[in-house]
């Protein structure tokens, strides 16, 4: 940093004297904001007498920043094991383009940050989960020395705590593979971080046995079974539902997992009336990285094209057979490392009894 003297500043300013503005001069609430930066490098010690680089334009936005601290996990009421990051959930409102006033859906809503983050963005929110516990705020706390969870955690009560309650209108228990949604109903964007089978299950409602059926007089009170939601059929399902259920220009953004050494943009998913817009990592492990993808619709499905998505690799798979064999791979080396240690303490020992 270098400290300028007044009257080298006052000299700067005459410099712009050509700029087309009129009128006195309001620090305080100025209708415009000219910023000008010079750059005199990162040693402070010694700084050059001329500047790398000077910046001058006009200041047309500040960020937002400050709601990362202000929706931290840490404080908010209620969350879960994978609730999303706020830094990454508004990201992700931001990608969906979210505005006032936009109808907004998070299929896979789990705790709800997604929702949190569109509210403050304008959107009325709106979620769906097949987690029943999760939605009624009865699962296990994700909080280590919290032993079980308080009366009125819910999602209702994080938008409460932001004082976002106005744009909440609701969520549901919903088996995502057997949608309930009216065929007319359009939402603005779909935002979402479907669960990958690794720490959350992918469950949808079925059974494996043929022919099977349960009595009128236990229906009442009969509780669905599930079964595994093949990764691939998820995706599947979330591309073809984003295209029947978006408006023309609404977008798609979800999070894809994969495996470093074997991603391709080819292996992402795909529907003929949704583009892909955007395609960013982030990395998770060595092995492993999530694509936070955005898709945009482009024109309404027909009969043909409506389940026109791909089929892509089983990512849940690959992770527990990978896992797998780092787990032998890391057994194999301690085992030789006790096998070699053992063997210098040998030698050791002999040479003390020679």
């Amino acid at each position: 940093m270098r400290f300028l003297e007044v009257f080298f500043m006052d000299d700067t300013f005459q410099t712009f004297s050509y700029l087309p503005f009129k009128g006195t001069v309001n620090l305080n609430n100025p209708d415009t904001h000219l910023l000008y930066l010079e750059y005199y490098g990162i040693d402070s010690n010694d700084p050059p007498s001329e500047p790398y680089y000077v910046f001058f334009g006009r200041w047309i936005t500040s960020g937002f920043r400050q709601l990362i601290r202000e929706l931290s996990l840490k404080t908010r009421k209620f969350i879960g094991n994978t609730s999303m990051d706020p830094q990454l959930s508004l990201l992700m409102a931001n990608q969906a383009q979210v505005k006032l006033g936009d109808l907004v859906l998070d299929p896979f809503v789990g705790s709800g940050s997604l929702l949190v983050a569109v509210a403050y963005f304008g959107g009325y929110v709106v979620g769906s989960d097949i987690d029943y516990l999760m939605l009624h705020g009865k699962s296990r706390p994700s909080r280590i020395k919290q032993k079980k969870r308080e009366e009125n955690e819910s999602i209702k009560a994080n938008m409460e705590q932001y004082s976002l309650q106005d744009k909440y209108i609701d969520v549901l228990i919903n088996d995502f593979a057997t949608s309930f949604w009216r065929d007319d109903i359009k939402f603005d964007s779909i935002i979402t971080d479907p669960p990958y089978g690794i720490r959350e299950a992918t469950e949808k409602v079925g059974i494996h046995k043929e022919n099977y059926s349960i009595s009128e007089k236990h229906l009442s009170t009969h509780i669905p079974a599930k079964i595994q939601y093949e990764f691939s059929e998820l995706y599947q399902d979330l591309l073809a539902f984003s295209a029947k259920h978006l408006r023309i220009g609404g977008r798609l953004v979800c999070w894809f997992p994969v495996f470093r050494e074997d991603y391709s943009e080819e292996g992402l998913p795909t529907h003929e009336c949704v583009k892909l817009v955007s395609n960013s990592e982030q990395v998770l492990s060595k092995y492993t990285s999530r694509r936070l993808l955005t898709y945009e619709k482009i024109c309404e499905p027909n009969e043909e094209n409506l389940n026109s998505a791909n089929t892509i690799a089983n990512f849940r798979n690959k992770y527990y057979k990978a896992r797998d064999e780092n787990r032998r791979e890391r057994r194999v080396k301690e085992a030789n490392i006790r096998e070699k240690n053992r063997l210098e303490a040998l030698q050791r020992q002999t040479k003390l009894s020679n």
